[in-house]
């Protein structure tokens, strides 16, 4: 099965341009059924599969504890390479034919509130190139909505902070341009000017915006270490990733009389009914204030 799997991310790759974190998730879940074939089913080969061993899957994965989400995903890849093994003649029948995918409870973001938001940002050191770098990252997070692949992406080239925005290339190749607030634009120019320098390497080139300590570009894990880092030295005790500040961005955006159509092209969502689901938590947090604060509520 293992060469299927390649051709199949070779095809990914190739023919629809999906990005290498797509790839890799693909490739990990299709590896996790192939481990269930070889444990559970003999070593079945996959010309073989039929429905009944697809809803085994599913019943394998939740006795791993694995979540709906996550089978919802693993059933959503696997639909994806039968279509493309039928496609290629490599397979004799669909087994996902009539699978159903699982249920799952839509979970609204998690936010920060705009204190948390407040002493996050002021908690990196401002004084040492890698606390103006941590510093930097999260204004530009917070200031613009980013996913962290896009931060993390960020050329020297994608900012033009003279004009006040910066472009990024996100989901589907697509471009974008978002505005960067003063405040945002103030510390990443220090960063850049005091920050990235010492970082940098003279003997290296690199267009990186954000530099780890050996002058190369950042990675996510990279950052999410520091998030998270930071965020407990800044007393937040709740949960926090990369994409909380994004969810943050664009609730507090929302909250504060942004039309949802604006959000949609700032987040670079395809579909506005993505978007739509920041309205069900500025609604949801309108009925804890009403609760909290009102006489009869």
């Amino acid at each position: 099965m293992d060469d299927l799997i390649l051709d199949f991310l070779h095809f990914l790759q190739v023919e629809k341009g999906l990005a290498s974190n797509t790839l890799t998730a693909y490739e990990r879940d299709l590896r996790y059924f192939a481990r269930y074939l070889k444990e559970e089913q003999g070593g079945m080969a996959i010309r073989d599969v039929e429905r009944i061993h697809i809803v085994g899957f599913m019943a394998f994965a939740k006795s791993e504890g694995k979540s709906p989400r996550t089978v919802a995903r693993y059933i959503a890849s696997l639909r994806s390479f039968f279509h493309f093994l039928l496609h290629e003649k490599l397979a004799d029948r669909d087994p996902m034919i009539q699978i159903e995918t699982p249920k799952q409870a839509q979970g609204l973001p998690k936010i920060l509130n705009l204190n948390d938001v407040e002493k996050l940002l002021e908690t990196p050191d401002g004084a040492k190139p890698l606390g103006m770098r941590d510093k930097a990252m999260l204004e530009v997070l917070y200031a613009t909505g980013l996913r962290v692949t896009e931060l993390v992406n960020l050329q020297m080239d994608d900012l033009h902070l003279q004009m006040g925005f910066i472009q990024t290339i996100g989901k589907g190749d697509k471009e974008r341009i978002i505005p960067l607030g003063k405040t945002a634009t103030t510390v990443l120019e220090r960063y850049l000017e005091f920050g990235r320098t010492r970082l940098r390497r003279a003997s290296e080139r690199n267009d990186f915006v954000f530099l780890n300590h050996h002058g190369r570009g950042m990675t996510r894990q990279g950052f999410w270490k520091n998030l998270k880092q930071i965020a407990a030295k800044a007393g937040i005790d709740k949960p926090i990733t990369p994409h909380t500040l994004r969810h943050s961005f664009a609730t507090h955006l929302l909250e504060n009389g942004a039309d949802l159509r604006s959000v949609q092209e700032l987040l670079g969502h395809a579909d506005i009914s993505t978007t739509q689901i920041y309205t069900h938590v500025t609604k949801a947090r309108l009925k804890d204030v009403y609760k909290q604060y009102h006489p009869r509520a």
